[in-house]
């Protein structure tokens, strides 16, 4: 390990080499899981990036040379975890071959679609996918039924969520904006009143938060069933028409979007 000038704290060299966020880099290396030259590593520690041999679980570290930060449209039916022990897929195996590692900024559950981002930046992840940076995310959402303008009036003022990582403001998780962008009439069935409520309800929702299945319970606590769940936007990056499955890398101006967007939030 180096202790000069030039050397790089470990967390830090982890999180530039897209391991993880610096956060969660040190609570790797407090698990003994990172060692240095072939020794486990403590939280303090400070490494040559052109001399030391880093590892995490016996895998070596590069220090990328380049900054990687793509977007994928996460199909249904794909985990966002690097693997999984009931071999499900993942969105990971959809990734092209590149030149060095990354991880997804927060997640989309099993069913869930839509923006995911990718990065091998440590330090722009944990800014995004941290709460205080309130990073609005767009949801387009299917529910079964009719959703009332009672029910987004809810959402706006906020609902209580059970479960984990029910903690919020106040308690409550809210909807920056909700709107019904469209409605589906039924269909038409022998002996059935044409005129008799039914059909879905399309419903668009802005959040500024990423906990766990928030979209999802939110309505589950209105007592209203999601059937599909899609981001289209995640800060300043969107869907567009990117197709299930595929990804692309990110332009210069929207890496500099998704930077200003947290920055403006840091120094308000």
């Amino acid at each position: 390990m180096s202790e000069g000038r030039e050397g790089l704290r470990l967390q830090r060299f982890l999180a530039e080499a897209g391991v993880a966020s610096r956060r969660r880099a040190e609570d790797l290396i407090r698990e003994g899981r990172v060692e240095v030259n072939g020794e486990v590593a403590g939280i303090g520690a400070v490494v040559d990036p052109d001399r030391d041999r880093v590892r995490v679980d016996g895998e070596t570290v590069h220090r990328p040379g380049v900054r990687l930060t793509l977007v994928m449209n996460k199909p249904r039916g794909v985990i966002c975890s690097a693997s999984d022990p009931q071999r499900r897929p993942t969105a990971f195996s959809l990734l092209p071959r590149l030149p060095a590692r990354v991880h997804s900024v927060g997640r989309l559950d099993f069913q869930s679609e839509g923006v995911l981002i990718f990065t091998n930046d440590g330090d722009l992840s944990r800014a995004l996918a941290h709460p205080s940076s309130e990073v609005p995310r767009v949801y387009h959402v299917k529910v079964q039924g009719r959703v009332s303008e009672a029910a987004l009036s809810r959402l706006r003022r906020g609902v209580r969520l059970s479960g984990p990582s029910s903690h919020s403001r106040g308690g409550l998780a809210r909807c920056v904006s909700c709107k019904v962008l469209r409605r589906s009439r039924p269909r038409p069935e022998p002996g059935r009143d044409r005129t008799a409520p039914g059909g879905n309800t399309w419903v668009e929702v802005t959040l500024t938060e990423g906990r766990y299945r928030e979209v999802r319970r939110m309505f589950e606590a209105l007592r209203l069933t999601v059937l599909r769940l899609r981001r289209v936007r995640f800060g300043p990056v969107s869907l567009g028409d990117l197709e299930p499955g595929r990804c692309r890398p990110l332009t210069e101006r929207e890496v500099a979007a998704l930077r200003a967007c947290v920055a403006d939030r840091e120094s308000s």
